[in-house]
Order: C-alpha cells, then structure tokens, then sequence
C-alpha cells in the first residue's frame, strides 16, 4: 500500500504515451519523405533523416500510423476525461502562469516534480494535443480531398490544407524537441514514464 503512493504514471496512461510518440515519429519521417516528392517550399529535408525510402513507401508508412494515430488519440481523450487526468494534470490553463515559468527558467530557477506539471508544461501538452487533431483533420483533407471537401475548404482548399498539414507537423516537432530536452535534462522525469515510479530518494 505504501509503494502505491510512488506510483506517478499509471500502466495505461505510460502505454498511451510510448504508442503516440511511436505512432507521431513514424508519420513525421514517412511525411518528409513525402513532402520531399512535391515540396512547397524551396527545400527538401534529407534523405536520411526520412521514412519509406520512395514515395509509395511513405505513403505506407503514413498510412498505416495515420490509423494507429487516431486511435490512440481517441483512447488517450477518453482515458483523459474519464479518469480526470485532464482536470488533475492539465487544467487550470493560465498564460500568465506559463510565462512566469518561461522566465524562471531563462533565470534557471525553474523546478520540476515529476507527475506536477507548471504552468507552461500544461499550456505545451494541450498545444500538443491541438496539434495532433489539426494535423489528422488536414491530413484526412488532403487524404479525401473529393469526399472532405467542406473540411479542405475550410483550409483553404487543397494546398492550403497542404499548409495546415506542414505547420501542425512544425509544431510537434518543436513540441518533441522540448519535450525531450526536458526529459533527459531534468533529474527524475523520464523514468517515472518507463516504470510509473519515481526514483529513489
């Protein structure tokens, strides 16, 4: 009874999380390689740093996680409302909180518990979130252009959910980038995600 109290990340929250970070990895790569075949902009991302090797073979990629993506998704939101994970560990939102937090830690004042999220961290992970459902609602308008046209018009059309599609991308990878900074900088965070334990004191 008293080891359940260390427990920080429950089973099925942990599960939720390495099967979305799998799921949003394999649609970034698979997605450069495919944004490479029919650029937008004046650039390319390497070769190496892509998935699928040829077009058809993102597209399968993309695809296949594109399914795996979405339905973790729809787990994830109800496990989060069902449970009150979103009320305990998310809300309230408040932007003054969060940059009073960005700025404690330019000071490098900032301190972290881990399963405690500050003010910025929760305004990042409802970013995040809001990144994931934008990038499948484009990616499902560039998928049925025809039969989701009201949702492509919505975007603008089909190269304007091309755009959509890249900047919801953009936005979780910047998210990941400081995800992972935060997880291997900080003592005590990412191995409560492993195990669902905090440390040792």
């Amino acid at each position: 009874m008293k080891e359940e109290k260390h427990v920080i990340h429950p089973l099925a929250l942990r599960v939720l999380h390495w099967v979305n970070a799998l799921a949003v990895i394999i649609m970034i790569l698979s997605g450069w390689r495919i944004y490479d075949a029919a650029p937008i902009w004046n650039f390319e991302f390497p070769r190496g740093l892509t998935l699928g090797g040829w077009l058809a073979g993102a597209l399968a990629w993309h695809f296949a996680a594109m399914w795996l993506l979405g339905a973790n998704l729809v787990a994830y939101l109800l496990y989060g409302v069902l449970t009150g994970h979103f009320r305990r560990r998310l809300l309230p939102l408040s932007l003054a909180g969060a940059w009073r937090d960005i700025r404690d830690a330019v000071a490098g004042e900032t301190a972290h518990a881990p399963g405690c999220y500050t003010a910025a961290q929760r305004i990042a992970y409802v970013f995040a979130i809001l990144a994931i459902v934008v990038a499948i609602l484009s990616g499902l308008a560039l998928w049925k252009p025809v039969q989701l046209q009201e949702l492509a018009a919505v975007m603008g059309g089909y190269e304007g959910a091309r755009r959509v599609h890249f900047f919801a991308m953009t936005a979780l990878v910047l998210f990941i980038l400081l995800h992972v900074a935060l997880a291997v900088s900080v003592k005590g965070v990412l191995r409560p995600m492993v195990t669902g334990r905090a440390e040792p004191e």
